[in-house]
């Protein structure tokens, strides 16, 4: 079986690079990393900022005879599962 060797086997290996070497590689590609995140808010991306701590609204497109039913069903207690069984 062949041994992989990953960017860590590399930048922990003494005879390639020095501690502080290793580090500054570490930092640069972090701060790359860092400049390329996908996804969310970015700057001049016309996304609004979302506040972490506010939960999502979770909303279901129903027909009318849906919202009818659904209503009706909490109005009189209807037990779900007991209507899916039989």
């Amino acid at each position: 079986m062949v041994k992989r060797i990953t960017t860590e086997d590399i930048l922990n290996d003494r005879s390639i690079f020095t501690v502080q070497e290793a580090n500054k590689i570490k930092e640069n590609v972090e701060r790359e990393v860092k400049k390329y995140k996908w996804g969310g808010a970015r700057k001049n991306s016309g996304r609004k900022p979302v506040d972490e701590t506010k939960v999502l609204k979770f909303t279901k497109r129903l027909t009318e005879k849906e919202k009818q039913f659904i209503d009706y069903a909490r109005a009189h207690n209807i037990n779900y599962d007991d209507l899916m069984q039989g």
